[in-house]
């Protein structure tokens, strides 16, 4: 067995993807007349202002949530297209708790278990459905976008409806419980962000240091050696297609305060910037593991 790569090779591979990147983009700014270092001091300025940094970061959280979850389903070989469904549907589950259950110390924790459960099954369903009758689930999770949409806009102005919406649709205010906490003087809410971290962590050491792992990454790079070794590709992709909803379904905790407000179309773009994050973190990832591979 190859001994471990040193940390100084990582590093250096690290840095070799940043530079080429940083030259890429260059040649990009010079062919539209901007300036390359006048792009980089404008892109970068960002780094010296703390609330800069706390608004990055806001934003990041549902990216790296959504975005662990597809970098895994993408690597099984599950093309989960869903992730803006099953945002919709974390964020239906967290409204539940904390309009329609008794308020309390607990409000919190069930807007997690629920917002996870109803995403995890949303995806779920259409791992099932290609596991079962062989269906894509490009188009499954696509179409199950649209029902999770329609289902929000029907519970914002049917039985979810505000009592005191008059013209724009909202629901009622949440109770105080339901309320993320947030970093001082930010609007960084730090459990998601906590919990995000975590899960991109849990997910690499799932991936490379488990025999579930090794079972994904089979099915994923050779389904026909997956199929000579006896594995249960359906039961494999479920459990990737739960995975891969739940998360998405925690990030819908992040756009619930939307549906609170009637905007159904919370998440949109970032399901699209996730993907976008998944397949790049990917590609960095194949790269960066032959220039260590090599050196």
């Amino acid at each position: 067995m190859d001994p471990a790569p040193r940390p100084l090779k990582v590093v250096g591979a690290y840095a070799l993807f940043v530079g080429m990147a940083l030259v890429a983009l260059g040649v990009l700014f010079r062919a539209y007349g901007v300036a390359p270092l006048e792009a980089y001091r404008v892109f970068l300025s960002v780094l010296g202002d703390p609330l800069g940094l706390a608004e990055v970061a806001r934003r990041a959280i549902p990216l790296l949530l959504i975005g662990s979850g597809l970098a895994l389903a993408f690597r099984v070989g599950f093309f989960n297209i869903g992730a803006e469904g099953q945002l919709l549907l974390g964020a239906v589950g967290a409204t539940y708790a904390a309009l329609f259950l008794p308020p309390g110390p607990w409000t919190l924790p069930l807007m997690f278990l629920l917002g996870g459960a109803l995403g995890g099954v949303w995806a779920g369903l259409a791992a099932w459905l290609r596991a079962r009758f062989g269906a894509s689930e490009i188009l499954v999770t696509l179409m199950q976008n649209y029902l999770a949409y329609y289902l929000v806009v029907y519970l914002v102005a049917g039985p979810w409806k505000g009592r005191t919406a008059f013209g724009f649709l909202y629901t009622d205010p949440f109770p105080e419980a339901a309320r993320l906490p947030v970093l001082p003087g930010t609007l960084v809410h730090w459990p998601t962000l906590l919990l995000g971290a975590v899960a991109a962590l849990v997910l690499h050491v799932l991936l490379f240091r488990t025999p579930w792992g090794f079972e994904w990454r089979v099915l994923g790079e050779n389904p026909l050696a997956a199929w000579y070794l006896g594995l249960d590709a359906g039961r494999l992709l479920l459990r990737v297609g739960l995975i891969s909803g739940a998360l998405a379904g925690l990030a819908g905790l992040l756009f619930a305060t939307r549906i609170n407000s009637g905007d159904p179309t919370a998440g949109i773009s970032y399901e699209l910037t996730a993907i976008t994050a998944a397949i790049i973190g990917g590609i960095v990832g194949g790269i960066i593991g032959g220039v260590v591979g090599g050196l």
